[in-house]
């Protein structure tokens, strides 16, 4: 999602240009009685001594750009664009960037009163705290994620209270099914991740399997499999995952045709671009365009 990415990629070209140290910076964008969200934006790297803090209320954060590593009580997990960072109240956490600088996340923090008998509502058994640290890229949060980005660049009110519902539910629901995550050896990790902004950055670029290894100094199996456990999907999966956020929030930010917002996210053939944003959003891309307008 380049143009998410931009207020990330000033925010570190003055942090270099000034000399100050990395920080992160939360920019209310709506609250309510038990509920908030923030347009969190990080400028912190390598250089930058990571620290402990402390969950004050249940947290889901969507990954917009960038990416770092998380840890918690409940595990350690790469964060990357589409993924949903987890957090429970009370709880202490380290954000840390090894490898890469900065990351851009929509973060929802909800408080124990406010969170809890949503979770009764939504059908889900009781909950006292989430289980893993992360959900990844999934096909089941893709019209969410698409969406709360579209209202970040918008820059206007939104339906902020009815997307930290829909978050909410949907988070309580997938993180149930969602396995432990995968500790990987840090150079294999400095390397997959070089490969993940190197996508994010252009997702229209064609890239092989045999190609992102080549990059990343892995062999093809070995970068399948560490990709796939530190991201929880693979390659493929990622990188059309990339595209579609890319083409549906073109599609409900701009007002060129849809056939030339698909050639211009990597999709050379406009059936298999439909059949795709289907699959993923569960409507076509002028319904979709329809329903967010």
């Amino acid at each position: 999602m380049a143009e998410i990415a931009i207020a990330l990629q000033t925010a570190l070209e003055r942090r270099r240009a000034l000399g100050t140290p990395g920080r992160a910076n939360a920019r209310v964008l709506a609250q309510g009685d038990g509920w908030s969200v923030a347009d969190v934006v990080c400028t912190s790297g390598p250089q930058d001594t990571p620290f402990e803090e402390e969950h004050s209320h249940y947290s889901i954060a969507i990954v917009l750009a960038g990416s770092f590593q998380y840890r918690s009580a409940t595990g350690r997990a790469l964060m990357t664009p589409g993924s949903v960072l987890l957090g429970n109240p009370g709880r202490c956490y380290e954000c840390g960037h090894e490898h890469a600088e900065g990351d851009r996340c929509l973060s929802f923090w909800y408080a124990p009163h406010y969170f809890e008998p949503l979770v009764a509502e939504v059908g889900h058994r009781p909950i006292r705290d989430f289980a893993v640290p992360r959900i990844p890229p999934m096909r089941s949060l893709a019209a969410t994620v698409a969406l709360a980005a579209a209202n970040v660049l918008a820059g206007e009110d939104a339906a902020w209270h009815e997307v930290g519902l829909q978050l909410a539910a949907r988070a309580v629901h997938l993180s149930s099914g969602v396995t432990g995550t995968y500790r990987a050896p840090a150079n294999a990790e400095a390397r997959v991740t070089r490969t993940i902004r190197m996508i994010d950055e252009r997702p229209e670029t064609p890239l092989t399997l045999d190609t992102m290894g080549r990059i990343a100094g892995l062999s093809s199996y070995h970068f399948l499999r560490t990709f796939q456990r530190l991201t929880g999907i693979t390659p493929h999966q990622y990188i059309l995952r990339a595209r579609l956020r890319e083409a549906a929030l073109q599609i409900l930010t701009r007002r060129q045709p849809i056939l030339d917002l698909a050639f211009d996210c990597g999709f050379g053939d406009v059936s298999n671009f439909n059949r795709a944003f289907r699959a993923e959003f569960g409507m076509s891309p002028r319904a979709f365009r329809r329903r967010g307008a």
